[in-house]
């Protein structure tokens, strides 16, 4: 008999309270996500990358419109930004944390979990992007690791591509024969929060 920790328990959807369907429909249409076929009285749906979806509709939540915070995680913040504003959608500045609190713009050395900006859709319900390149330890099992999205992968492969290069410079600019052997540690690596190979 399997313990409880054993069984895959996938976060699917989760509500958002809206006070205007129609007018969510079209904001979250706007940002590109996929909406979905659910049954009558639900919306749903699904930013590209995630396997989790948001639902909303008329009755589905008691929540207050606006009162919903979640995290949407991307690799490459500065990118998302700008695609954002260029479709015109209300996204706040980038920022990162400082000693005395937020500071404008990106982390200059891109740390992961360090960049965020906030975007909100018509009702108030907030959107909080947050650069995610390196896994928490702990986070992601090696025999697990996975990317969601051409996108994801595209930045992951920059990423080690940029490493291998600093590493076959430190090896005399010895061309590496082993380089996918190096990019795959390197890449599952970078997901686990595992230390990286130099």
């Amino acid at each position: 008999m399997k313990k409880l920790a054993e069984i895959d328990q996938k976060l699917e959807v989760t509500v958002i309270p809206v006070s205007d369907v129609e007018r969510a429909k079209e904001f979250y249409r706007s940002l590109g996500w996929r909406e979905d076929v659910t049954p009558p009285r639900v919306v749903q749906f699904t930013p590209p990358g995630s396997n989790a979806s948001v639902h909303f509709g008329e009755g589905v939540t008691p929540a207050q419109p606006g009162s919903a915070r979640h995290f949407l995680i991307v690799s490459d913040i500065v990118e998302a930004h700008r695609a954002l504003v260029e479709a015109g959608a209300p996204v706040g500045d980038l920022f990162h944390g400082g000693p005395d609190g937020p500071v404008k713009g990106a982390d200059p050395e891109r740390r992961s979990y360090v960049t965020r900006a906030e975007l909100a859709d018509p009702d108030g319900n907030t959107w909080v992007l947050q650069e995610v390149t390196t896994r928490l330890p702990g986070r992601v099992d090696a025999d697990d690791t996975s990317y969601a999205s051409i996108a994801d992968l595209e930045a992951a492969l920059i990423r080690a591509a940029k490493a291998h290069g600093e590493h076959e410079a430190r090896n005399g600019g010895v061309h590496d024969e082993q380089w996918p052997a190096w990019y795959a540690e390197y890449m599952v690596k970078e997901q686990t929060g595992a230390e990286l190979p130099q």
